[in-house]
């Protein structure tokens, strides 16, 4: 009898199809769009971003899963194929092996069917060849390796974008901060080995941190805004609210449950706990149509969060910084999509 599938396998398989239904054969909105004064802005697709941040609701999903979070990278990185971006470099991919590099790409571009089969086979094995494949990046830094959940890189250019996310629904007076303090020291090490790659930081945050700890709230968003003023940390950073009714809330412990990162199996010091590259393909396509049915309502608290922390901002910024450090050959559509944006609100 087949193992029961791990809750983020089933994560994995309904945020697929969520993103592929967003994007039906792999064909993306365009979301740049100029305003009445002809200002150039990016229209993030919430509707996509409230379904994938309904999948841990419904799967009853503990922070140290890692698929809270996990719902963030899937559709940040969703977002920048909309802004044009390659499908296979912008990690993690839309299926599964998640992260690909793209010599890889372009072999399985170049041989037979039969043998193109057979790769796949291999790259979407329990344990793939070393380099080949994985389900998380790992970017080495100025001083220390650290896993970078939304990459952009190849092998000419190293890496053009790594975007860090981190979720926060509870704690908020002990923990609430935890996350920022952490994500400025990574901040400060990737930049130094990577000046020129985009660096931005999304944080998710429970709506409930207004009532519970409003004055932990405002400083919270007075240090995120800071934190993307930095001239040596990073170029943006993002604040998501959100709200979702207390049934749905995981129970959690007092005490702070990480987010399921690992800092010695990023180092190499100890075993990583790998996701079977092919897990999510083991859920049922009923189980998918029942969750996606049943996805609990969750709302994006929009009107509380600066204009310089807002998700279209964000990722409008990342997308920029990207083009402005290549040249004109390089990223032609996502150069495209931003050349020929339509007039709107």
């Amino acid at each position: 009898m087949a193992a029961e599938p791990s809750t983020k396998a089933k994560a994995w398989a309904i945020f697929d199809r969520i993103v592929s239904d967003a994007a039906p054969e792999g064909v993306h909105t365009n979301p740049w769009i100029k305003d009445d004064s002809g200002a150039l802005k990016y229209h993030p697709d919430y509707e996509t971003l409230t379904r994938l941040l309904g999948v841990p609701l419904y799967l009853k999903a503990e922070t140290t899963t890692g698929v809270p979070a996990l719902a963030l990278d899937v559709w940040v990185s969703y977002e920048l194929r909309r802004a044009g971006f390659d499908a296979d470099a912008v990690w993690p991919r839309p299926t599964a092996p998640r992260i690909l590099p793209g010599p890889i790409v372009s072999l399985l571009e170049k041989v037979t069917a039969k043998e193109r089969e057979t790769l796949w086979k291999r790259l979407r094995a329990a344990t793939p060849p070393t380099g080949a494949a994985a389900s998380s990046a790992n970017i080495l830094g100025k001083n220390y390796v650290k896993q970078v959940d939304v990459v952009m890189a190849n092998w000419a250019a190293g890496p053009e974008l790594l975007i860090s996310t981190k979720r926060m629904d509870s704690s908020f007076g002990k923990n609430a901060a935890n996350r920022v303090e952490e994500s400025y020291g990574d901040a400060k090490n990737l930049r130094l080995r990577h000046p020129l790659a985009a660096l931005g930081f999304m944080y998710g945050l429970r709506s409930t941190i207004f009532e519970e700890a409003p004055d932990k709230a405002e400083w919270l968003i007075d240090l995120l805004q800071k934190l993307g003023r930095e001239d040596d940390a990073y170029h943006a950073v993002s604040l998501i609210i959100i709200e979702y009714g207390a049934h749905l809330a995981v129970t959690a412990d007092t005490d702070d449950p990480g987010d399921g990162e690992d800092r010695l199996a990023e180092a190499g010091l100890t075993p990583a706990a790998e996701e079977p590259e092919g897990a999510a393909e083991l859920v049922e396509e009923s189980e998918v149509d029942a969750a996606l049915a049943n996805l609990p309502a969750v709302v994006i608290q929009r009107a509380r969060v600066p204009e310089d922390l807002q998700p279209g901002y964000f990722i409008g910024e990342m997308a920029r910084r990207v083009i402005e450090a290549t040249p004109v050959t390089h990223h032609r559509e996502a150069r495209f999509r931003r050349t020929n944006a339509k007039s709107g609100a």
